[in-house]
């Protein structure tokens, strides 16, 4: 089975949750078909499976609109995937190249949606007149898809609405993964020596991108409020735009005043630096306002750590309320002064409680090692790509 994967991030450029899906599903995959996989970037794969293929937005478009600068890779994927039977687009940055595929070459197309454009309208706030451009690109593509695969049930439903002429009957569930080999305890310290961290004190981390949908300003103005002997750490970079990077820092400014030891770390840190962190953590937080699934709790969980996150979206089908973690509700509308006030509480409660911080920890362990292997998740994405092909001969056959 010839599979072209396609993807913006794929390592070593790799910068959110749906990177890290693209990276490990690929891995799995590998083995079980002959894969293709399109990506943006110029570095060399770190594996020498499965063959890569990177793409550079067009030259002439450097100072244009970074959706049109997108739909120019989209075009150079789906010219380089004349010798594949079947194409997986991942995000609305290679939707439009699996799309494109379809029509070109006359194969089935499997979309993974790991966000959606209507839901996310901050987007405009940093693609101006693209985000129009990417709504109509993942409009076109997903409508059109022989097959979506939402990360979680909260998702399909999601997908659903924001799509009512999808079939719904074309719409799978198929839950990230993780890798819990990789992700464990880690018992050393240095990475806690390096950054200053008082060993002896309890911290909250913070792991994701400084964007309105993670939910940071939240974050910062809930911290204010906990225990005081708590250190706060926030692995937090690659902001979506000026605006949000200042007032980022303008919260960071303020906290650190009001309370020692926050730390903040901006550069990208290796993963077996964030996986000591995590490990270590009395509790890791998730404050996102929209998260489909929210693979970033996984990773906690798989290093034994208490979540403590907002109740929205996929993030329910992972922590597991008052077991793994606690959750958290937002608030109605776009006012989230309570949300603030009772993230605040609920990572008291963690923090005033290590024994029950403890048996969440082993609790979130042991669920990543049941539920969420990546093996599973590519067995399962092959039984998909197999009835899509499958469909697809027997429309041929009856045309």
């Amino acid at each position: 089975m010839r599979v072209g994967l396609l993807s913006r991030e794929y390592p070593p450029d790799i910068y959110g949750g749906a990177g890290v899906h693209v990276e490990f599903l690929a891995r799995e995959l590998a083995p079980l078909v002959d894969l293709a996989v399109h990506c943006w970037g110029e570095g060399a794969a770190p594996h020498a499976s499965p063959a890569v293929t990177r793409h550079r937005p067009w030259p002439a478009l450097d100072d244009a609109n970074d959706a049109l600068r997108t739909f120019s890779v989209d075009l150079a994927m789906a010219a380089g995937l004349r010798d594949r039977e079947l194409v997986h687009s991942h995000t609305w940055y290679a939707n439009l190249g699996g799309h494109l595929a379809k029509l070109l070459h006359g194969v089935p197309h499997v979309m993974t949606a790991h966000s959606l454009e209507p839901l996310r309208p901050w987007k405009a706030e940093q693609l101006g007149g693209g985000y129009a451009l990417s709504s109509w690109a993942e409009r076109t593509a997903i409508e059109a898809a022989d097959a979506v695969v939402a990360v979680s049930g909260a998702m399909r439903e999601d997908i659903l609405t924001c799509y009512p002429a999808l079939d719904p009957a074309r719409v799978h569930v198929i839950h990230n993964g993780i890798d819990t080999t990789l992700y464990r305890p880690d018992p050393g310290t240095d990475v806690l020596d390096r950054i200053g961290l008082d060993r002896g004190r309890p911290y909250v981390v913070f792991v994701g991108r400084i964007t309105r949908q993670k939910g940071v300003p939240h974050l910062l103005r809930a911290v204010r409020r906990i225990d005081p002997a708590a250190q706060v750490v926030l692995c937090a970079g690659a902001p979506d735009t000026p605006e949000i990077d200042r007032e980022f820092r303008e919260l960071y400014a303020e906290l650190s005043r009001s309370r020692a030891d926050v730390h903040w770390i901006s550069r990208m840190l290796p993963r077996a630096d964030v996986i000591q962190l995590l490990t270590h953590a009395a509790v890791f937080v998730c404050p996102s306002v929209y998260e489909p699934l929210g693979i970033v709790n996984l990773e906690a969980m798989a290093c034994g750590t208490a979540v403590v996150a907002s109740r929205v979206g996929g993030i329910p089908e992972v922590v597991d309320d008052g077991r793994t973690g606690l959750l958290v509700d937002l608030d109605p509308g776009p006012d989230q002064t309570g949300f603030e006030t009772r993230l605040a509480q609920a990572l008291d409660t963690v923090l005033g409680d290590p024994a029950t911080a403890r048996r969440m920890g082993e609790a979130g362990r042991a669920r990543t090692l049941g539920e969420f292997g990546w093996d599973a998740v590519a067995r399962r994405t092959v039984r998909l790509y197999e009835e899509v092909l499958g469909e697809a001969a027997n429309g041929a056959r009856r045309g």
